[in-house]
């Protein structure tokens, strides 16, 4: 392994270029496992200084081409540097394939669909070259005929849009993006599409398309249909016949209700990105990229980077935003994404084409929440508004003049001529802004992630020997120690569950600083994200979050405030929701089970009963819907059953085997509560939820309903039935948090959350996108 540490500290453009990054031991533990260089087996063969360096290279070689007697060393140390204070870094791809054989170093990607077999098949062929080489893709199915259309040329019918999605997804299922990334896909099909209906209602399943982010592009004319309680055409994309009509309301309704339900549709407005295109002369914007932040046309691709906002505050007493340090940090972030196109290896010729035509970049910024705990500003609160605006204004219009200045240096962008910015402005990128998610690379930035709110001031993480570790936010750890309240058992309480309000030796004015996702107002979310959107030529990734009692009508209020605030598109996120993976915690009491005494202990098990009694309970689990039988005779609890919905396989073997052991131990007298405490709390990666609590694994399902047998002697009941989310609202796990957890990290085991419109473990940086 190489090292810098001989390397002399240099300054540039009066920055120092340190010798060392200075990382925290989580940022250590993400780039070892994924970004880092490695020989064959498996071990790294570089530090993070020497990948940084790797990077700054490669993307620096650019400026030859421009200026092929340039001191291209001087730009490598600027970029460099950046990278290294941790002031700004680029998209994963950038980060592993930099200077790398694969030197594929975009992350999204919109691939056409049009209405043929051959481009449907091409477009999965081309879709798993993408994931391959570390990019996740966007498709507008809306060029498809619907399903039983009539097709030509062989006289059958059409399978329609949903149905061709599948094979996106299998494909995708497969392939492991460049080892390090899982494939992520966003299929968006419009609203006068005749199979919209279906489409709104394709993951209502658990466990269907689930690689796939669903949005439903929404236009100006649906919107006021809505509003107006009127009605709308749905259109045959192949022949441009009206296939029907029907109550905007009643559509609206349905969107609402199943993103209500499984999270999913969210809704892009698209006839406003469209009215932002900024080159509609090579076509209409149709589709995103998989987290909904980068709208592109058909084969282009986008290359994205984020500013560190938690390295742009000054000042010892009073604190203020450093504007000359993020003007330059900008302006240098400018010209290494604009570099990064020319020495970028695209993974089709097309995609190459199209993307140095337009050379859009998406610069962003993370770390927001931590300025402003830094400035002292409550994220909730009128003044963080503010300095959103005021931040991301700055932003905005120093990348621009960036933009410009490289116009200059280098020319106008290909596509240039016809472009919003003819005759107005001379720019080198078609785009220069993007809020996209940051989750990894906070985690090695070791800030916030994008613009959302810290989940959590303090959570346990499961290290590799099975012990665990309270991990601390810093800038609550620094406040706790500065205000003489710090302790390992305050610390721990808050990591088990408890509330920052219901902490009496936290002062009032701390507790308002250090607000989380959960204490915002929907309302609030949405007004961040409006802020954000005003000043950024692409979109915004975020998560508005909604607690596990949240009804329709609050989605739907915020789905109307997304429209009328000017946003382009909007996720939301219910506590919950998605019935395949998420689970929400509380802290909430833990059920008094009797324990049952047992028989006297005999030599083996006692025999059998020829009649038990007892009771059969179904329960949804990440593996299928599990049907769980426990039984008693005249001693007590004497055995469990349990059948799959999903029959054979491992899953139900293990499953066998669980319900053998347990009823032999029942039936050699153990306690039923000592079986189901050694069974309770088992987590597999496909974490489930079942009227209103989460169910973990297929083992900690068999341990409730032992429990349920013990309490009541028969099944516990589950909610109101009625499907408004009005019945049980929390649950519990040893994390205690009432917010958007979203499952089991399936690499390290700690929990995951839902943010920026994706699943990420911040114990190891895995996402799901």
């Amino acid at each position: 392994m190489t090292t810098t540490a001989t390397r002399k500290p240099k300054t540039t453009g009066h920055r120092e270029v340190p010798e060392k990054v200075a990382l925290a031991e989580n940022a250590l533990a993400v780039l070892n496992k994924r970004y880092l260089k490695k020989d064959k087996q498996g071990n790294p063969i570089e530090t993070p200084e020497d990948m940084l360096r790797r990077v700054a290279r490669t993307v620096a070689a650019a400026e030859l081409v421009y200026n092929p007697r340039c001191d291209v060393r001087d730009i490598e140390n600027e970029f460099y540097g950046l990278m290294a204070r941790l002031e700004f870094l680029p998209n994963s791809p950038t980060l592993m394939n930099a200077g790398r054989e694969l030197g594929q170093l975009s992350a999204c990607f919109v691939l056409p669909i049009e209405d043929s077999i051959e481009s449907i098949f091409d477009a999965v062929k081309h879709t798993a070259m993408i994931h391959k080489s570390g990019g996740g893709t966007g498709f507008s199915f809306s060029r498809l005929r619907p399903e039983s259309d009539r097709v030509g040329t062989t006289g059958g019918v059409a399978s329609g849009p949903v149905s061709f999605m599948r094979a996106f997804d299998v494909a995708t299922d497969v392939i492991k993006q460049g080892g390090t990334r899982r494939g992520a896909n966003m299929a968006i099909l419009s609203i006068d599409h005749p199979d919209i209906e279906h489409f709104i209602t394709a993951k209502q399943q658990a466990g269907v398309l689930t690689n796939f982010n669903l949005s439903v592009a929404i236009t100006d004319k649906f919107m006021a249909a809505v509003r107006d309680n009127g009605e709308y055409d749905l259109v045959n994309p192949h022949n441009g016949e009206v296939f029907a009509r029907r109550k905007a309301r009643a559509i609206f309704d349905q969107i609402v209700q199943l993103a209500w339900k499984t999270g999913d549709p969210g809704i892009v407005f698209i006839d406003r990105i469209n009215a932002e295109n900024p080159t509609p002369q090579l076509g209409k914007i149709e589709s995103t990229n998989p987290c909904g932040e980068q709208p592109l046309l058909p084969y282009e691709s986008c290359n994205l980077g984020s500013v560190n906002l938690s390295k742009m505050v000054k000042g010892n007493g009073k604190k203020e935003v450093d504007y000359d340090k993020l003007g330059y940090t900008v302006r240098t972030a400018v010209r290494f994404l604009d570099d990064v196109i020319d020495v970028n290896k695209f993974p089709l010729e097309q995609i190459a084409e199209q993307t140095r035509r337009t050379r859009k970049i998406g610069l962003g910024v993370m770390g927001f929440a931590d300025m402003l705990i830094d400035l002292g500003i409550s994220y909730n609160s009128p003044e963080a508004l503010a300095t959103a605006e005021a931040v991301m204004g700055f932003v905005q219009s120093e990348s621009h003049r960036a933009s410009e200045a490289l116009a200059a240096e280098r020319g106008v962008f290909p596509a240039y001529e016809g472009s919003m910015y003819d005759g107005k402005v001379k720019m080198r990128n078609a785009s220069c802004t993007t809020i996209a998610p940051t989750g990894t690379l906070s985690i090695i930035a070791g800030c916030s992630s994008g613009i959302e709110p810290h989940f959590a001031l303090c959570f346990t993480r499961n290290i590799m020997d099975g012990t665990r570790m309270i991990e601390v936010n810093p800038c609550f750890e620094r406040a706790a120690r500065d205000g003489g309240f710090y302790s390992e058992d305050l610390m721990k309480k808050l990591a088990e569950g408890a509330h920052l309000e219901d902490m009496t030796e936290i002062p009032a004015e701390v507790k308002k600083l250090f607000v989380t996702a959960h204490n915002i107002t929907p309302r609030g979310h949405v007004m961040m994200q409006a802020v954000f959107q005003k000043y950024t030529d692409n979109a915004v990734s975020k998560t508005v979050n909604f607690p596990a009692d949240a009804t329709v009508p609050d989605v739907e209020g915020v789905y109307l405030m997304a429209f009328d605030e000017g946003l382009k598109g909007i996720t939301i996120y219910r506590d919950g929701c998605k019935a395949d993976q998420p689970m929400s915690t509380g802290k909430a009491e833990p059920a008094k089970v009797e324990a049952v005494m047992p028989a006297p202990k005999p030599a083996g098990p006692r025999k059998r009963s020829k009649v038990t009694n007892g009771f059969t309970e179904k329960v949804n689990t990440g593996c299928g819907t599990l049907y769980i039988t426990v039984n008693s005779d005249e001693t007590g609890v004497c055995e469990v059953f349990s059948h799959l919905g999903k029959t054979g396989g491992c899953a139900a073997a293990q499953l066998e085997s669980t319900c053998r052991l347990a009823s032999l131990s029942l039936r050699s007298g153990v306690a039923p509560d000592s079986v189901a405490k050694q069974l309770k709390g088992i987590r597999c990666p496909s974490i489930a939820w079942d009227g209103g609590k989460s169910v973990l694994s297929c083992a900690d399902a068999i341990a409730t309903v032992i429990e349920h047998c013990l309490e009541q002697g028969k099944p516990e009941t589950k909610g109101n039935g009625n499907g408004n989310g009005h019945g049980e609202k929390k649950a519990i796990n040893d994390f205690g948090l009432v917010k958007n957890i979203a499952g089991q990290c399936v690499e390290c085991g700690s929990i995951l959350v839902y943010q920026e419109g994706c699943f990420i473990c911040p114990g190891c940086g895995f996402t799901k996108c």
